[in-house]
């Protein structure tokens, strides 16, 4: 299935906003720690599992272990592929997780007991014991499946029966419940349609329902879409869990101005809700990102947020929730360069190597991907990476933003929120005493123009910014969309 630019960025945003209110959410779940009037929430660690500042919890572990097999590009309502998942749960729990739900526990250890006294067949053993755990408690659709269901929505974007399929079997690994089947189809339903069509649409997956229930299931949204979000605590159920991530993100006004900062504002929303905090903003973060992209998610939150599972002795990362997400949409294939599957993207563009001192911060570096000399400690790309790219030099920083060389305002749907943000990334870091190169491939468009933004930033007046960095960057297009957007005023 091709998917255009701005697609690509709403597929790579659903596992980024998952994380994203994941971690969020952890400091606040079952007040661990209380949001008090105007505090916007922090990504602070601690929570029930004494998790580091920008740590995932179950949430995210869980939906990890599903995008890794839908990287693969695998149908996941194979046998194959439930055994992969079940497998990939299996190798999450022996891990010792820190926060991990009573019935995922209970259908864990009992499938683990099962396979090593020679069961085979991760994935029916483990809905077997699904099976068992919910025949034996009949309140048991909890919100463990719906929490960890997003990666699902993104492995069968161009087949909604698929779709419907999968999310009822991913489901069913541990939550033999019809309503938590229900629940993850009606989600992944919705982050199909958000990411395909830029809009929001929590009932589109209704027809795909049990005739039986779509009376009960439209009478549950109606609910979401005018009770108070608060109303929806506690939220250990699935329904009650996704009525609460579904008002936040619909009773949460959508900005006139840089609309993609709603994704901030619902998470802080769905956190206010309280109760499971964590599971609420990652179910809510998920469709959020699948809504407004990658692109939209503010660059603190990307560089802090990590987790399970480890890859080459560190945790996963931003990059890794991208890599997955993309790979996952494009049937485990990486695009033309090798990305994001190289550890260094192989350009052929012709580009200047001088790392160009920024004309108001001579402690920012004006770059391109042939900036390999340079002293920074820190670098922000605006062009696709590997992990060990050659202009990354010996920097222990990296931040990616997605801001796109095109004068086609559709590629870039975030622009002046993306200008902003990747601006405001290099003050950031400046203002830890780094020393920052601000990159792009070639230093035509995008370097230039984020150089502009930041500039305005510190306080100059964008005919005098651009006049400078025109005269330090003379290969500048010095026009054009984006060019044009930078240092404009921002709400």
């Amino acid at each position: 299935m091709h998917l255009t630019t701005a697609q690509l960025d709403r597929a790579a945003g659903v596992l980024l906003g998952t994380a994203a209110g994941d971690a969020l959410g952890v400091p606040y779940e079952f007040e661990s720690r209380v949001l008090r009037g105007d505090e916007a929430p922090q990504m602070l660690g601690g929570g029930l599992g004494d998790f580091a500042p920008g740590e995932w919890s179950d949430d995210t572990s869980m939906a990890m272990a599903i995008a890794d097999v839908a990287a693969t590009g695998a149908d996941l309502t194979t046998d194959e592929a439930l055994d992969a998942i079940a497998d990939n749960f299996l190798r999450w729990f022996d891990g010792g997780p820190a926060d991990i739900g009573i019935q995922t526990r209970a259908v864990l250890s009992a499938a683990r007991r099962r396979l090593s006294r020679g069961g085979v067949g991760a994935g029916a053993i483990m809905r077997d014991e699904a099976n068992a755990y919910a025949e034996q408690h009949p309140h048991s659709a909890g919100n463990g499946a719906l929490m960890r269901t997003a990666p699902v929505a993104l492995a069968h974007l161009d087949d909604r029966d698929g779709l419907a399929d999968a999310a009822r079997l991913v489901a069913g690994l541990t939550h033999a419940d019809a309503l938590a089947g229900d629940s993850c189809v009606l989600w992944c339903e919705a982050i199909r349609v958000a990411v395909l069509d830029s809009r929001f649409d929590v009932r589109a997956g209704l027809d795909l329902l049990p005739d039986e229930r779509v009376d009960q299931w439209s009478a549950w949204l109606g609910a979401a879409e005018s009770r108070p979000p608060k109303s929806f605590s506690p939220n250990g159920f699935t329904v009650t869990a996704l009525q609460a991530a579904a008002a936040a993100i619909t009773q949460t006004p959508i900005p006139d101005a840089m609309p993609c900062r709603h994704l901030r504002s619902a998470l802080d929303t769905a956190i206010r809700v309280g109760n499971d905090t964590d599971t609420v903003a990652a179910i809510a973060g998920g469709l959020l990102g699948a809504r407004w992209g990658a692109s939209a998610v503010p660059w603190f939150w990307r560089r802090a947020i990590h987790g399970w599972p480890e890859r080459d002795g560190r945790p996963s990362d931003s990059h890794d929730l991208v890599a997955l997400a993309t790979l996952a949409v494009r049937v485990g294939e990486a695009d033309d360069k090798g990305w994001p599957l190289v550890d260094d993207v192989p350009y052929s563009e012709h580009a200047f190597t001088d790392a160009v001192p920024h004309p108001f911060d001579d402690g920012v570096l004006l770059g391109t991907h042939a900036t390999v000399d340079h002293s920074a400690d820190a670098v922000v790309s605006m062009c696709r990476v590997g992990r060990r790219q050659a202009c990354f030099g010996k920097a222990t920083e990296f931040v990616e933003s997605r801001l796109i060389d095109s004068g086609d305002p559709v590629e870039n749907p975030n622009l002046e929120f993306v200008l902003a943000d990747t601006a405001d990334a290099v003050r950031g870091m400046r203002a830890e005493g780094k020393t920052v190169l601000l990159h792009c491939v070639a230093g035509h468009q995008r370097t230039p123009s984020v150089a502009v933004e930041y500039g305005v930033m510190l306080g100059h007046s964008v005919e005098k910014v651009r006049a400078a960095v025109l005269e330090a960057m003379p290969g500048a297009r010095g026009g054009g969309v984006v060019w044009a957007a930078a240092g404009e005023p921002r709400p």
